[in-house]
């Protein structure tokens, strides 16, 4: 995906209507007050360095557009979740693959874009030290539910 065809993806989701029920949509998955879609994915060397190199451009994108970020850890957010509390989504599952997230507010809505892959799942590395097996990516999220 280009960064023009990302930036469709987040303005499309900026502006639609949030759904009754959870469900897949044409870019990844809603459910009431969010919606989620993946903007990169990827693995390998080659793969590394495009993600960092998207990302970055994206955030700088989004600043210019809606001012500096929010730049916010879901480390307490997957403490919480894995001792029993009960998160909304997307937090929760952001909180499940994603370390932090750069976060924007704008009318109403708030708009986060996590970047994963380098450290592995939530920013854990295994006991060698190398990275996970997940692959890299970029997920943006749009929600009118305030971060937990």
């Amino acid at each position: 995906m280009t960064t023009a065809q990302q930036l469709a993806v987040i303005e499309l989701l900026r502006v639609r209507a949030f759904p009754a029920e959870r469900g897949t949509t044409e870019v990844g998955s809603s459910g009431p007050g969010y919606h989620l879609a993946d903007l990169f994915r990827g693995d390998g060397v080659a793969d590394a360095d495009q993600h960092g190199a998207e990302h970055t451009a994206l955030t700088g994108i989004l600043t210019a557009r809606f001012g500096e970020p929010y730049y916010i850890s879901l480390w307490s957010v997957r403490t919480r979740v894995s001792e029993g509390e009960q998160i909304p989504d997307p937090w929760c599952e952001l909180s499940g693959s994603f370390a932090w997230l750069h976060l924007w507010r704008w009318e109403g809505r708030w708009l986060a874009l996590g970047a994963a892959g380098e450290e592995g799942a939530a920013g854990e590395t295994g006991a060698d030290g190398e990275a996970g097996e997940r692959p890299f990516r970029i997920v943006v999220a749009v929600t009118e539910t305030d971060p937990p």
